[in-house]
């Protein structure tokens, strides 16, 4: 019997999640692309080809840090997926822009029961979902939860910095609470047309989406905004052009800088209400959340931070439920 589809929020107990892999290919003139405008080093990149290829010591670090996060979830029970791993054919498909395989909340995300293929905005990962769906035919379209994919993105123009019109809607823009979903744009990921879609496709099953504006060099909303439980959140003040929503306004809050925003600060992963994962450079954030009762989980991160993405933007839940099975 295949556990049943569902993701109730962001804090919810973590049972069934995706596990990124660890492929990249660095975009040709990556350090003067819109692509590297978020990272706080864009040196990080400074590399031809595959990683693998280009620092294999550096490659091998950023396997670990995986392996490391899978260890400590299982750790709580929460059972891991991985998509396999890209094709030589799916590799040369984007040709100079490069290729990922490397942040699995951002291709797809899951809302309550439904399954949404997103639309990515930067070239090198329009195929990052491919690997994602061997997982859908075997653990979601063999359950009653809805898959449904985001419309292609127009072909843009040459030599347009905001790649086209889109649609662009990608995971680390969407954050769940409950029937209410919030979603992030700065430019550089998730679009109006793409939230407008989402909006319109959710709104016949009780969802309201709410836009949430950020500053044009902060890459998803979770770079600057993590539920860590009810009542409780990690954020950036300054990263929000209309300040932080307004329903979450009331909630206790721990504020980071924009500077440790772009080293991924607000990142981290609720495993359940009660346990939260960080990486050891933001141990004073993990001291302010033990001191309200959190266990805290420290992981070295630090490859996987310097491509842009932390412990959320690795990880995507197919089951995050109170009930461990929503369907009985």
């Amino acid at each position: 019997m295949v556990d049943a589809v569902h993701v109730e929020s962001e804090f919810a107990p973590l049972r069934t999640v995706v596990l990124a892999r660890s492929e990249f290919a660095t975009p040709a003139d990556a350090r003067n692309s819109p692509e590297t405008r978020f990272l706080p080093d864009p040196g990080a990149i400074a590399f031809t080809g595959d990683l693998r290829d280009a620092d294999p010591a550096r490659q091998s670090r950023w396997e670990a840090e995986r392996d490391a996060l899978g260890e400590v979830l299982v750790s709580y029970g929460v059972e891991i997926l991985r998509p396999r791993l890209l094709t030589s054919a799916e590799k040369a498909f984007t040709g100079s822009a490069g290729y990922a395989n490397f942040f699995a909340r951002d291709p797809f995300f899951t809302i309550g029961d439904h399954v949404i293929e997103g639309s990515m905005r930067f070239a090198h990962r329009r195929v990052e979902v491919l690997p994602m769906r061997g997982l859908f035919a075997e653990r979601v379209l063999t359950t009653g939860a809805r898959y449904v994919a985001t419309p292609m993105p127009e072909v843009p123009e040459e030599h347009d910095p905001a790649l086209g019109p889109g649609p662009f809607l990608e995971g680390g823009d969407v954050l769940v609470l409950g029937r209410h979903v919030f979603v992030g744009t700065s430019g550089l990921a998730s679009s109006p047309a793409g939230i407008a879609w989402l909006a319109h496709y959710l709104a016949p099953f009780g969802y309201t989406v709410e836009s949430v504006r950020l500053r044009p060099d902060i890459l998803h909303l979770d770079c600057a905004l993590g539920l860590v439980r009810e009542g409780l959140l990690v954020a950036c003040p300054d990263a929000f052009l209309d300040g932080i929503p307004e329903r979450l306004r009331a909630w206790d809050r721990i504020e980071v800088s924009l500077a440790e925003t772009a080293r991924l600060a607000t990142n981290g992963l609720p495993v359940d209400p009660d346990t939260y994962v960080t990486d050891p450079e933001f141990a004073h954030i993990g001291e302010q959340l033990k001191r309200r009762g959190i266990t805290v989980e420290y992981v070295d991160f630090s490859v996987s931070r310097s491509f842009g993405g932390s412990f959320r933007c690795s990880t995507q839940p197919l089951r995050r439920t109170v009930d461990p099975d929503p369907a009985t």
